[in-house]
C-alpha cells in the first residue's frame, strides 16, 4: 500500500494573535476551527466533511474549506470526489437552512435568538439581506455560494423571503459548486503553494471575481 502524504494544516504560518476585546469570541471558534480540522487525520475525514458542509449551510459557524484542504492535499487525485462531496451535502444543507426561514422562523419562538448567537450572524445583516432578495434573487444566492460571506445568512433569509425554490437550487449548485471545485482543482495542481494562497488571497480575490461578474452582467443589462 502506497503511504498518502500528510495534509499540512490550513491554519499553518498564518497569525492568529487575537484583539484582546475579541479573544474569548474568537478563542470559541478557534477551538472549534481546530477541533473540526483534527477529523481530516482520522478515518472519518469523508463523512466529517459531508456533515460539515451540511451544516454550515444552515447553523454551524466553520466552512467546509477547512477539512477540504487537508484532505484533497492528501489525496490529490480524489480531489473531484472531495468536491462533489462537499457540493452536494452543502446544497442539502442549504435546503435545511431554506426550510428553517420559510416553516420555522416565525412558528418556533427560539429560532431567530439561536440564529443570531452564531458567529458572523448579526440582525442587522439578515435584514439587508432580505432587502437584496428584492432585486439579486439568483445573483445574491451564487454569490453567497461562491464567497466567504456566511452561507446560512442568505440561505434562512431566503427561506423567509420566500424565493423560488427552484432558483435557489440552482443558484446554490452553481455557487457552491464553482467555489469548492475550484479550491479542490487549484490544491490537486498545485499542492501546498495552492493551500498557502487559498489560506490568504483565495476570499479576497473570489470576492473580487464575483464583484467583476455583476459588473459585467449589469453593464450588458444597460447597454443592451
Amino acid at each position: 500500500m502506497v503511504e498518502e502524504p500528510e495534509p499540512t494544516s490550513p491554519s499553518q504560518g498564518l497569525d492568529i494573535t487575537e484583539a484582546p476585546s475579541l479573544t474569548k469570541k474568537r478563542g470559541m471558534v478557534r477551538r472549534l476551527y481546530d477541533w473540526v480540522l483534527h477529523w481530516a487525520w482520522t478515518p472519518y475525514g469523508t463523512p466529517a466533511l459531508s456533515i460539515l458542509a451540511f451544516t454550515e449551510s444552515s447553523f454551524f459557524p466553520i466552512p467546509p474549506d477547512v477539512l477540504l484542504l487537508p484532505l484533497t492535499l492528501s489525496r490529490r487525485n480524489k480531489w473531484r470526489f472531495y468536491a462533489w462531496v462537499c457540493t452536494i451535502a452543502s446544497v442539502l444543507g442549504a435546503f435545511l437552512g431554506y426550510y428553517i426561514g420559510h416553516v420555522l422562523w416565525s412558528n418556533v419562538p427560539w429560532i431567530q435568538e439561536v440564529f443570531f448567537k452564531i458567529p458572523g450572524v448579526t440582525p442587522h445583516g439578515f435584514e439587508r439581506v432580505k432587502g437584496l432578495f428584492a432585486d439579486w434573487n439568483f445573483w445574491i444566492v451564487f454569490t453567497a455560494g461562491f464567497t466567504p460571506i456566511p452561507f446560512k445568512l442568505f440561505t434562512v433569509s431566503a427561506g423567509v423571503c420566500k424565493v423560488s425554490l427552484p432558483m435557489f437550487a440552482i443558484a446554490a449548485l452553481i455557487g457552491r459548486g464553482g467555489r469548492f471545485f475550484l479550491v479542490s482543482w487549484l490544491v490537486h495542481r498545485y499542492g501546498a503553494a495552492a493551500q498557502r494562497f487559498i489560506d490568504k488571497r483565495f476570499n479576497l480575490l473570489s470576492i473580487l471575481f464575483v464583484v467583476l461578474l455583476l459588473g459585467g452582467f449589469l453593464v450588458v443589462k444597460w447597454v443592451l
